[in-house]
């Protein structure tokens, strides 16, 4: 099966949903006509994220607002303070029916719609493949393509794993030069003791998840923290006065489950983007819903070593005493589970349902952890540091950045400091290191022409006078060698 995508160029010079910039925002897109899950993993550790089946990657050293992709490292993750009061403020709700006064916008309520819809991109007027896979011709290995000569590319495929973060160098800072960026930023004794202490129990608790493939969930002793399960059901009584269920519905293709639960799904969406984006009554139509939050290029996909639930895209539904007030958008991919966006009854705003969505869905990363070993990360989307109000990502740790210019993760602590210097910023410290995946060989880029497969050079020799190179060009260097090399650029 090929992911088969469609290039829509670069698109500058509109309205950034972020800082309110009217023409700040730069960005490349394309159109995925379908794709498979894990070359979506590979294409989001390179900063691509999808909204339906726009898929769309920031030009980071031009847009107002650099986005960098976040991840956060699910089992490890222990809930803060805030964290903490919001799950029990969720429980006491639930319990006993008190809701809060105050609004926390702490969760991800303040997403932006980064919509192809908004964006100026319309999906393609009719779709110009119509492909049935066992027509299409594959002879990207036929001798007759003279791509003998070509080697094939020194760096090897990335592992479905994310490259962990790198270490950090010994630099001694020189004098008058402020602050060693290499170094942790000071702390309070206090602060110090906690974190030591944490680490060690981190330490333990990994030792106890190396010795079984499946680990359960447990009750933590009384010399650890309680885990991020406990907090989740601690202090609900066997009959609360609410009652909240959490229903997972692939959304593509549609189950039944998902269609019979649309038309009250959309209309929770319409009201959080009247309420909370300020959206006119027209705007948020049933079409926009469905191209947005429905529609997808991702194949459902089952893997022996896979999650139950299998891969792909899913509504994770909150149903409150019966009807919908919550609705988180996921990706279920090959090494994590990734936040596509979320909605709400404004009805519940008070009880912080974007924090409170993100810590289930961090839960439901370590269920699928049990029994798919490799899935063990939550991408939160992008990190904006330039956006404070965007910056709340950065609490969910521990967690990393993705280097806009190598293509390795780095701690977020670690990234700070230049973030506050810079709002562009090459993350990695490595001075020498570079895109391991970064295009060599533009021959070797796979196109989709006349429902044949072939590579870049074949094509250029059958369509003499193209001059498209640099389009094609452009589009392998943002999606790396390894991509390029395995997904279907559609040519007319």
């Amino acid at each position: 099966m090929y992911s088969i995508v469609e290039v829509k160029g670069v698109k500058c010079g509109y309205r950034c949903g972020y800082c309110g910039n009217a023409g700040g925002k730069a960005s490349h897109g394309m159109w995925s006509h379908t794709m498979t899950v894990q070359d979506y993993q590979d294409l989001i550790d390179r900063g691509w994220r999808r909204s339906g089946k726009y898929v769309y990657k920031p030009l980071m050293n031009k847009t107002c607002c650099p986005q960098y992709t976040i991840r956060c490292h699910a089992l490890n993750f222990h809930p803060s303070k805030t964290h903490k009061k919001t799950l029990k403020k969720v429980n006491r709700f639930l319990s006993k029916g008190e809701m809060p006064v105050e609004r926390h916008d702490e969760g991800l309520e303040g997403e932006p719609m980064d919509s192809a819809h908004e964006a100026g991109v319309q999906p393609p007027c009719q779709d110009p493949l119509k492909i049935d896979h066992s027509e299409v011709q594959d002879i990207s290995t036929s001798p007759d393509t003279d791509t003998t000569n070509s080697t094939a590319p020194t760096t090897p495929r990335e592992d479905a794993v994310p490259a962990p973060a790198e270490k950090t160098p010994n630099v001694t800072p020189k004098s008058g030069k402020g602050a060693d960026p290499s170094r942790p930023l000071c702390q309070k004794a206090k602060d110090m003791r906690k974190e030591r202490r944490l680490q060690k129990e981190q330490q333990k608790q990994q030792e106890a998840e190396s010795s079984s493939v499946n680990p359960v969930p447990s009750k933590s002793s009384s010399n650890q923290p309680k885990s991020l399960e406990e907090f989740i059901t601690e202090s609900l009584p066997n009959d609360p006065l609410h009652r909240l269920e959490v229903r997972l519905v692939r959304s593509n293709p549609p189950s039944p489950p998902f269609k019979a639960s649309f038309d009250a799904s959309y209309q929770v969406y319409k009201l959080y983007q009247m309420a909370i984006h300020k959206d006119p009554p027209d705007k948020p139509t049933e079409s926009q819903f469905k191209r947005f939050l429905c529609d997808s290029p991702l194949e459902a996909e089952t893997a022996p070593d896979g999650p139950d639930v299998g891969y792909g895209s899913f509504h994770q539904q909150y149903w409150l005493d019966g009807r919908i007030v919550a609705v988180g958008v996921l990706d279920i991919l090959p090494s994590c589970v990734s936040s596509v966006y979320l909605y709400y009854h404004p009805e519940f705003s008070s009880l912080s349902l974007g924090t409170y969505s993100a810590l289930r869905e961090i839960a439901f990363t370590r269920q699928l952890q049990q029994q798919s070993p490799k899935l063990a990360y939550y991408y939160l989307g992008f990190y904006v540091h330039s956006c404070p109000k965007m910056r709340y990502k950065g609490q969910y740790r521990p967690s990393d950045l993705l280097c806009p210019e190598t293509y390795t993760w780095v701690s977020i602590e670690r990234c700070i400091p230049r973030l506050e210097i810079s709002a562009y910023s090459r993350l990695s410290e490595n001075a020498q290191g570079g895109d391991a995946c970064a295009l060599k060989e533009l021959g070797r880029v796979l196109v989709l022409h006349r429902r044949t497969v072939m590579p870049y050079a074949a094509y250029a020799r059958k369509r003499k006078g193209s001059n498209d190179e640099k389009e094609v060009e452009q589009y392998a260097s943002l999606v790396g060698q390894t991509c390029a090399e395995k997904i279907l650029l559609y040519r007319a």
